[in-house]
């Protein structure tokens, strides 16, 4: 028996208007997302993001459904976290209190949002960070806190719009680990992740499956199966040989 998949985009169109007339952003996309790290890639402006937020529920379909679990997406749910690739801290606000942030419309206690909030801030790596503000930390620091926050929810999905992007490359690498090792780690709950970016070798490094999105509107034009072990060889031809296919497909 074939298990339901976590998220199903079912014939999913996207149009916006502009200057009062329709642009279509994406058509008829479909593809199923399962216990699995998922990267969507594809050239800007293909709607990647907006496809993220359609996931997420932060934004309806024009034509066509999102569901989770089965049931269709109305409206963001504290089962999916998102992190995003402008960190989105309020600058005004401690580390902790960016995490606790995520908690607050959550009907928990006051203990218990403060008890995952550390616990979440340490399993980053920014223990002893919690009294500090966005403006005292680096780059990489602050993708952390948005990481930690996305993570106090205890999503079953984790959503990432290029949260690398902003990044050094030798601090985007090091994220890039410390999430696929949080992802595994079964103490976690989150089971699915799908990831925003435009690198085609991130992409392949890190994702179980690739969806390729062509041109606005964005159509899934391929849909690649990494079938490789973690941590994999860049210098592997078969590392090359998918991002070959991919940035083929892309261009």
């Amino acid at each position: 028996m074939t298990e339901e998949p976590v998220i199903r985009i079912d014939k999913v169109s996207k149009s916006f208007l502009s200057e009062e007339k329709p642009v279509a952003v994406l058509e008829n996309v479909s593809f199923n997302v399962g216990k699995e790290f998922l990267c969507i890639v594809g050239p800007s402006g293909c709607g990647k993001s907006t496809l993220l937020r359609m996931i997420d529920g932060l934004d309806r379909p024009s034509q066509g459904n999102v569901y989770f679990h089965g049931k269709p997406v109305e409206g963001p749910t504290p089962m999916m976290g998102m992190v995003f690739q402008t960190f989105a801290l309020i600058p005004w606000k401690t580390v902790l209190e960016n995490v606790e942030m995520g908690l607050a419309w959550m009907k928990i206690t006051e203990e218990d949002r403060l008890r995952r909030s550390e616990k979440f801030i340490q399993d980053v790596g920014l223990d002893g960070f919690e009294a500090s503000y966005p403006k005292e930390l680096s780059g990489g620091m602050k993708q952390r806190v948005g990481i930690a926050r996305a993570l106090a929810l205890e999503p079953e999905v984790l959503l990432m719009d290029e949260p690398f992007s902003s990044l050094d490359a030798l601090t985007a690498e090091g994220l890039r680990k410390e999430v696929l090792e949080i992802w595994s780690n079964p103490q976690f709950s989150t089971n699915s992740v799908i990831m925003v970016t435009h690198n085609v070798q991130e992409a392949v490094g890190m994702a179980d499956t690739v969806i390729v999105m062509s041109p606005r509107p964005g159509k899934v034009i391929d849909n690649v199966r990494i079938e490789m072990d973690r941590p994999r060889d860049q210098r592997d031809p078969r590392f090359y040989d998918y991002v070959d296919r991919i940035i083929s497909r892309i261009s």
